[in-house]
């Protein structure tokens, strides 16, 4: 199923969002009491209230030795804020109840809520990263105390495949976006950018 392109007045986890725009896709955050954080090069603007910070992330030496962000980017409310990642593609939220957790191939995320933790794995093997494998990292996020979004960047348009158990899909490497496992309905869904 082909992802909604465009979202008004969603609610979810304490926050309120909204994606706009078609080739180049943003989201937008209503911000109160519940902080969201992200890579500082995809702030796009925000208001003068909004307040910005630091949210150290677990790991850091192994994340500094890995050469990817020990530090990201953290944002609070009253106010809103808008990010991109300024390419053509689908930007979406995804939503997780207590418990459960998301992985994706890196470069995928945008931002998401506080209440998130934000881990990764290092994949082993050169063709991961020169033949179309899923990249050098998989980033592992988990809504462990409370519920959480993620949103996500794919580039291309995107499509939700929901498999139940004992199912399967062959897709051509580098195409998906992430993986979640719902625990309480026991199947995979599996995002793809095509």
């Amino acid at each position: 199923m082909l992802k909604p392109t465009a979202v008004r007045d969603e609610q979810f986890a304490g926050v309120t969002y909204h994606i706009e725009g078609e080739l180049v896709p943003v989201l937008r955050i209503e911000l109160g009491s519940v902080p969201v954080y992200f890579e500082h090069h995809i702030l796009l603007w925000k208001e003068p209230r909004t307040q910005i910070g630091i949210k150290p992330l677990k790991g850091a030496f192994k994340r500094a030795m890995a050469g990817i962000p020990i530090l990201m980017t953290e944002a609070g409310g009253p106010g809103q804020i808008a990010f991109s990642r300024d390419g053509a593609g689908h930007l979406f939220g995804i939503h997780l109840n207590r418990g459960e957790g998301i992985e994706m191939r890196e470069h995928q995320f945008l931002a998401a809520t506080g209440s998130v933790d934000y881990t990764f794995t290092r994949v082993k093997g050169v063709s991961n990263m020169l033949m179309g494998g899923t990249g050098f990292f998989i980033d592992h996020f988990l809504a462990q105390a409370s519920e959480g979004i993620v949103w996500v960047h794919g580039y291309g348009n995107v499509f939700e495949v929901t498999l139940g158990a004992g199912e399967q899909i062959d897709e051509r490497v580098g195409l998906r976006v992430g993986r979640r496992e719902v625990r309480r309905l026991r199947d995979v869904r599996d995002v793809v950018a095509r």
